[in-house]
């Protein structure tokens, strides 16, 4: 038989502790074990503010990021010039003027050529297979060590998808019109249209326009019609031409300080990992929503030609390109050795599916599907 003294003790004693803790909630008194630390982090960035799919997605990341640590993880982002030159902006991760960076990873190829493997090779790798390399086949590994020099770590945070090949005043009729043309492209893709005769120069994002109002610049590529209409380069070139050979698939980064993200707790560092992974996904279907809309916006309003590289340039371009990753994989520097190693080893293996599977599916669609 149940001694009821007992059980009425225990519903004293659960009635008390309920009390208790309405009590204290209702005070607004939070359990010790349950305030944690805040972090309040500045980000820097190479895009201009609210600018489409790059700088929005930059600051989308951010608020991510803050909601999902309940504000724990507070980041506050510095668009281009706002606290750093835009290409200063991993500069400042490495020496502590700012924790992170959202910027791409080969604007910092006079650190070290391997950086550049990290956000588009000319006739490399596309979007998809990119990923593949960077979480499956050993890439974020090798990007770890790269960046292991500099004491910062990358994540990718965006996916521009293939990217247009640039914006010309007159019209590209053979490889000699590129002769000693003054050409805004940057990382490989610059060496190679260097290679074939252009004379190339780097520029963020909002100093390409007036370089190319003034003349300073004849022809340049950024992304694609969504970023480029928003520039304004219609205005001065109306010879648009696509695809890029030099950049198939391109990645931004997120970059964060190495010590200041190993002071985190886990969880918040799980936070940023998969925050970056989910606007990796995010900025790539912002990028293939808008782009084609911004294309026809740009042929149907603003008069631009749409037009593909003659043979001769594509020719020229794939030999460049080649020449220069046999010197990657000779580089007297070890990691670019091991980074154009590894990828080269996955995108022979990653390839057989694209061209095998995507690009067969493709043809097939052009030739023999047309619903309106």
């Amino acid at each position: 038989m149940k001694d009821k003294s007992i059980d009425q003790s225990k519903r004293g004693f659960i009635k008390s502790a309920a009390i208790g803790a309405s009590a204290v909630a209702a005070a607004g008194v939070a359990a010790p074990s349950i305030a944690q630390k805040k972090y309040n982090w500045r980000m820097v960035t190479t895009w201009p503010r609210n600018f489409p799919g790059l700088g929005v997605g930059a600051q989308r990341l951010a608020d991510r990021i803050n909601s999902m640590s309940n504000g724990r993880l507070n980041i506050r982002v510095y668009s281009a010039n706002e606290l750093v030159p835009a290409l200063q902006s991993f500069d400042a991760v490495i020496e502590g003027s700012a924790e992170m960076c959202h910027s791409a990873a080969y604007y910092w190829q006079n650190k070290s050529e391997a950086n550049s493997f990290f956000t588009g090779v000319p006739y490399g790798m596309t979007s998809r297979e990119l990923t593949a390399w960077i979480r499956y086949m050993g890439g974020q590994e090798i990007w770890d060590k790269v960046y292991d020099q500099f004491g910062v770590k990358g994540f990718m945070s965006g996916d521009t998808g293939t990217q247009a090949g640039g914006w010309f005043r007159k019209k590209i009729n053979s490889i000699e019109d590129v002769q000693g043309l003054k050409f805004r492209t940057p990382g490989l893709s610059g060496k190679v249209w260097q290679e074939i005769g252009a004379s190339v120069v780097n520029l963020p994002a909002g100093e390409i326009f007036q370089a190319l109002q003034t003349g300073a610049l004849d022809a340049a590529e950024f992304v694609g019609p969504y970023n480029d209409l928003a520039l304004g380069f219609h205005q001065v070139c109306k010879e648009y031409y696509m695809p890029s050979f030099t950049e198939p698939g391109l990645a931004t980064e997120l970059v964060v300080n190495k010590s200041e993200f190993a002071k985190l707790p886990k969880d918040l560092q799980q936070i940023v990992e998969v925050a970056c992974q989910a606007e990796y996904d995010q900025v790539a279907s912002d990028f293939y929503a808008n782009d084609p809309i911004a294309l026809k916006q740009l042929v149907d309003k603003h008069g631009v030609n749409i037009r593909a590289f003659p043979d001769d340039i594509l020719e020229a371009g794939a030999k460049a390109a080649m020449g220069i990753m046999t010197s990657l994989r000779e580089h007297k520097d070890a990691l670019t050795r091991e980074t154009a190693e590894s990828f080269i080893k996955s995108l022979t293996i990653l390839r057989t599916r694209t061209e095998q599977v995507d690009q067969r599916f493709g043809m097939a669609r052009e030739k023999h599907f047309i619903y309106k």
